[in-house]
């Protein structure tokens, strides 16, 4: 066949860009901040399907599970599509050089190079269609040592991948029994509130201020994380983090003996990793549609504190104070969490209800005696 200029220019084109898409998004351990990139185009274009048909079922603990699985499903996906681009990239290449094959009963062409490609790239190693020049030969061997790095690439990040989000989980479990569930600010404050439970907060503090630091890292290296969600639907990481910040507000505006200090150091590293997540996806901050903490909430606050012996600092500087904290992270907290259809924790409490570790299926075939015991415990716990 007569060689193809256009055909081969674009082999080329695809295989240099789904390559350099893969490095960037599994080898390459920073943010990339360029707008056109493969991988950011599919996880907009597939999550916005997604999203948009998962809206349609009715149910909500239905719509949640989907949501979940977009996270794992999504990648099997893109490896399938880099695999077809890098398939489609050396087909072309072929049949650019002019389909320089050897093959029985059938004419060459494109179709007849599109089965080697995948048959080479696969390590298949039939042998039905043979290249029989030169360029023919260098491009076979080349897309055998591609496919097999391909492979070498998927068993490599798959696991990076889960344990850079198990390791996320852990602290959001912990926060569990810590700040309720779901986890609100009003409601970590108040659960520390026992003798040393400020040197308590410190240390949780100090946690959380490396938690956010490994969140920055592995999801600005990693952004498919972002839409693994948590194992209970009232939590998540973007509800946790913003807590976090909420608490840190609160501190930061004024709680006699509190850790205002350390509060000042997670609050900084915690805005930072909301705005530059922002960033990689590309959502600006956003105002919110209604007051997360009205003035009748942060009164609700201050008093359910006072008497739990925790003061939190009144008046118009006071309140100035925090509502230029917040200004600082919601909108970008917001934004976030609108595009990754996750709600946001409220500052405290509406009413009472059980924490996860309070609640199990097992619970619906206990006996009377075990449901009491389990709410006076329950009781014990919020008196």
């Amino acid at each position: 066949m007569i060689p193809s200029p256009g055909a081969f220019a674009a082999g080329l084109v695809i295989f240099f860009v789904v390559v350099w898409d893969a490095f960037e998004a599994v080898i390459l351990p920073r943010r990339v901040t360029r707008r056109f990139r493969l991988t950011r185009l599919y996880f907009r274009a597939t999550w916005r399907l997604w999203r948009s048909a998962v809206s349609l079922i009715p149910s909500p603990k239905s719509r949640e599970t989907l949501l979940g699985i977009y996270g794992p499903i999504s990648l099997p996906m893109l490896l399938a599509v880099w695999a077809a681009g890098l398939v489609l990239s050396f087909a072309l290449l072929h049949f650019g050089a002019g389909s320089s094959v050897d093959v029985v009963g059938i004419q060459p062409g494109f179709a007849v190079d599109l089965y080697l490609s995948g048959t080479t790239f696969f390590t298949l190693g039939i042998g039905d269609v043979v290249p029989h020049s030169p360029l023919a030969r260098a491009l076979t061997v080349l897309e055998s040592g591609v496919g097999f790095g391909f492979l070498a690439i998927i068993i490599s990040y798959l696991p990076v991948i889960y344990q850079s989000f198990s390791r996320r989980e852990v602290n959001i479990s912990m926060l569990d029994a810590r700040g309720g569930s779901p986890p609100t600010a009003g409601e970590l404050l108040r659960r520390h509130s026992f003798p040393d439970g400020l040197e308590a907060l410190h240390e949780l503090l100090e946690d959380w201020e490396r938690w956010c630091a490994e969140l920055m890292e592995s999801h600005l290296s990693y952004p498919v994380l972002a839409y693994f969600r948590s194992q209970h639907n009232n939590q998540s990481w973007i509800s946790s983090l913003a807590v976090i910040l909420d608490t840190c507000a609160l501190l930061r505006t004024g709680i006699e003996g509190a850790c205002e200090r350390q509060a000042e150091l997670t609050f900084a590293i915690a805005r930072h990793a909301v705005v530059d997540l922002a960033q990689v996806f590309g959502t600006p901050p956003t105002a919110l549609p209604e007051e997360r903490l009205s003035p009748a909430t942060l009164a609700r606050i201050r008093e359910t504190l006072a008497q739990h012996g925790m003061k939190l600092r009144d008046g118009d500087e006071a309140n100035a104070r925090l509502t230029e904290l917040r200004r600082m992270y919601e909108p970008y907290v917001y934004a976030l969490a609108n595009h990754l259809s996750l709600p946001l924790p409220p500052w405290i409490p509406e009413h009472k209800s059980r924490d996860n570790w309070q609640t199990t299926a097992w619970a619906q075939t206990a006996g009377v005696l075990e449901r009491e015991e389990a709410a006076a415990i329950l009781d014990d716990h919020f008196d």
